[in-house]
């Protein structure tokens, strides 16, 4: 659910240590970590028929993506940490379109997911958020990009407990639409974080030539 992964820091710029070795351990570990989720997620989604395990899936997909750019980029000028924003936006807001035409597929269909499958993956992401998030904890203070990294997966950690408390809706309903409902919400908080970001990078971008060398040269 990365819905506020677009706080930006214009103030300061942490790019010495964003480029910390720590700190690009831990990016790699949170990669690895987002890879394997997101190929246990899409699998458990697809089989349960779960629109929320498919929000999750990609979600996962999209923090890859986001830990990957900001290895690329760390070190770099903010002029480069903020166009990399901007690759990350696209991502999250193509991700949310996605997902809305899925949850909108399996409402008119009428699909029933697997509540169980949903509440045992939902558990099993919550754990691998909730970790990530603790690594990151040291570094949650920072420029978009460290920011965008930390917000995104705390908030993920908040999204797989709304997996869960659907799955407990399926169980308890017999119906999808706790199913829907919570993907659906997923969706429009990308598509809002998709904005966010684009705006305060945007702000980064507009920042005079002067001040983007001076940040780089700090």
């Amino acid at each position: 659910m990365s819905a506020h992964c677009g706080h930006h820091d214009h103030g300061h710029d942490h790019g010495a240590a964003s480029a910390s070795p720590a700190y690009r351990r831990i990016l790699w570990v949170a990669l690895a970590i987002n890879l394997a989720m997101f190929g246990v997620e899409i699998g458990a989604g697809l089989a349960a028929q779960s629109a929320s395990l498919l929000a999750d899936s990609l979600d996962f997909l999209g923090d890859a993506a986001n830990y990957g750019i900001s290895l690329l980029v760390m070190g770099l000028a903010l002029r480069w940490r903020a166009r990399a924003s901007l690759v990350k936006a696209a991502t999250m807001g193509a991700f949310g379109l996605w997902v809305a035409a899925t949850t909108i597929q399996h409402a008119l269909a009428g699909t029933l997911p697997g509540a169980p499958t949903m509440g045992l993956v939902g558990a099993v992401a919550f754990a691998a958020n909730f970790g990530v998030a603790l690594l990151l904890w040291r570094w949650r203070d920072g420029d978009s990009n460290m920011r965008s990294v930390w917000i995104c997966t705390r908030n993920d950690a908040i999204g797989n407990l709304a997996v869960i408390v659907a799955a407990l809706g399926v169980f308890g309903s017999g119906s999808g639409w706790p199913d829907y409902v919570v993907a659906a919400i997923m969706s429009g908080l990308a598509l809002w974080g998709a904005a966010t970001i684009i705006r305060g990078a945007l702000g980064e971008l507009r920042q005079p030539e002067s001040a983007h060398a001076h940040s780089h040269a700090d």
